[in-house]
């Protein structure tokens, strides 16, 4: 299991390394292009196929929050046209289901499809307004390695010495030991990555965003771990060797996107 983790990060680490290099409309639909992948997986933990007009409509209202980001005007103020866009999804997703889901299914089909919408679309998006902003490269790479790292010191740490388990009823495997190591994991990545990435100030703000990090990478985590044992699945997928699906991987990420963006917008800028 080890060996595939390994693997699977040399062949994924680069490609996003370039990709965030380079940035611009190839940034973009690299965000497009997980975000999909994500949301059929989401939706496929309930059983909903990819033709699903659920899974449809969910994917449509991701995509369109990408799109939204790309465009979205200033990114010191981030995303102008979510409103409107939130407002669309909550109203045209339940008529939808008026035409196309069983009366009893149908509030636990408006709250999946709703939840995949603001969980993956929404929260995913926010990396094309944070890769937009000055020095956005480097708070792209510091965000995705932080996490990246603060995921992986909670792995070993808690495989090597962990004892005292965290949330038994969700993650059985999750322990205390693992909890504080992916915590000061994410604030020594933090504090190094501020030295190799130029635009990224170091100074003691550094060490919060890391201690933010390494909070809330883990919670990502438990959440997307409940999500998975309410319906049942031990993964989301099976798409990365080593790690299971795609979301399994974005689930630290998508709660410390949004924090870095908007610690970077209210107290760096």
């Amino acid at each position: 299991m080890i060996r595939q983790r390994v693997l699977s990060a040399l062949v994924f680490i680069p490609l996003i390394f370039v990709t965030v290099w380079f940035g611009g409309p190839a940034f973009s639909l690299l965000v497009a292009a997980t975000a999909t992948v994500a949301a059929l997986e989401f939706y496929g933990m309930r059983g909903l196929s990819r033709r699903h007009p659920l899974t449809i409509f969910g994917l449509i209202s991701i995509l369109l929050f990408i799109l939204v980001s790309h465009f979205g005007g200033n990114y010191a103020t981030p995303l102008p046209y979510t409103a409107p866009l939130l407002t669309f999804v909550a109203v045209f997703s339940l008529i939808w289901l008026v035409f196309r889901s069983p009366v009893k299914e149908a509030a636990a089909n408006w709250v999946w499809s709703l939840a995949g919408i603001i969980y993956i679309g929404w929260m995913l998006s926010h990396l094309i307004p944070l890769r937009g902003l000055e020095a956005g490269r480097d708070w792209v790479l510091f965000t995705i390695f932080a996490t990246f790292a603060a995921d992986t010191a909670a792995f070993f740490i808690g495989r090597a010495w962990g004892r005292h388990s965290l949330a038994a009823a969700i993650s059985p495997g999750k322990t205390w030991e693992g909890a504080i190591g992916g915590f000061l994991g994410a604030i020594a990545s933090a504090l190094l990555l501020a030295v190799i990435l130029p635009g990224i100030p170091l100074y003691w703000h550094i060490v919060l965003l890391g201690a933010l990090i390494g909070v809330f990478a883990q919670l990502g985590d438990l959440s997307e771990s409940m999500l998975k044992r309410s319906v049942g699945v031990k993964d989301s997928g099976s798409l990365i060797p080593g790690h299971g699906g795609l979301l399994d991987r974005l689930d630290s990420l998508l709660f410390t996107i949004v924090v870095v963006y908007y610690y970077v917008i209210w107290v760096v800028v």
